[in-house]
């Protein structure tokens, strides 16, 4: 969890999250209106509806919240990168093995739940806020910034019991996971609005050749970030 509430530092957390790639999980551009629309305040979810549209709000607030460092998960359009994700052969379970049986595994190999992630997240989702609500009498968007960070490392520890069908570690993983690549993937993924996360932590993006500044420990790259589209060069 990420800074206020006795948790990580956002510092902290990026040199964390530094060890995955920063590539999105699809294969399709996702600039233009959705990107367009999340500016002026106006996107309308594609897959979420508007009462998981605010639980994901609220859930990828926490992880990142905006602070002096660097802009918020939510401000850099991470919820946005989840969304047009859920519609993509990725959000759809196609990318991996998904036949039977399942059966419960160490982390090391891999996902094993019978659920595509567009289906864990509207299980999740459903499940984690009713169970969120009956241990707190409010649902997950309505909760103070601190009993957010409660309930969210309740999940993460698997100690809110939300069903068997949607697991709270996994459910918890997939949003981390999901999160950590909107933030830092490319912009023409829908998230890591105006590269802000790049300049956070000063990464030269899909430029060309940064080869002599690679051994300069220390020293500040000196150029902002390129998308892969072309902005900031």
């Amino acid at each position: 969890m990420a800074e206020p509430s006795n948790t990580i530092s956002r510092r902290d957390f990026v040199f964390q999250t530094l060890s995955f790639l920063p590539l999105a999980i699809g294969g399709v551009s996702l600039i233009g209106e959705a990107r367009a629309a999340a500016a002026r305040g106006d996107y309308t979810p594609v897959y979420f509806d508007n009462d998981e549209w605010k639980f994901l709000n609220a859930f990828v607030g926490r992880l990142i919240p905006a602070d002096d460092i660097g802009p918020g998960a939510v401000d850099a359009g991470v919820v946005i990168f989840i969304d047009k994700q859920m519609d993509t052969p990725y959000g759809h379970g196609k990318l991996w093995y998904m036949h039977p049986p399942f059966v419960a595994a160490p982390a090391q190999l891999g996902y094993q739940l019978p659920l595509a992630p567009r289906d864990l997240y509207r299980q999740g989702i459903a499940a984690a806020d009713l169970a969120i609500t009956k241990k707190y009498g409010k649902n997950l968007a309505s909760l103070d910034s601190a009993t957010q960070d409660e309930a969210l490392k309740a999940l993460e520890a698997g100690t809110l019991d939300i069903g068997a069908a949607t697991p709270a570690k996994a459910f918890f993983t997939q949003i981390l996971t999901n999160t950590h690549e909107g933030y830092f993937a490319d912009p023409v993924y829908g998230g890591n609005e105006d590269m802000g996360a790049w300049k956070m932590i000063n990464f030269p993006g899909a430029r060309a050749d940064y080869t002599d500044w690679v051994n300069q420990y220390g020293v500040e790259y000196p150029y902002p970030p390129a998308s892969i589209q072309g902005e900031g060069t």
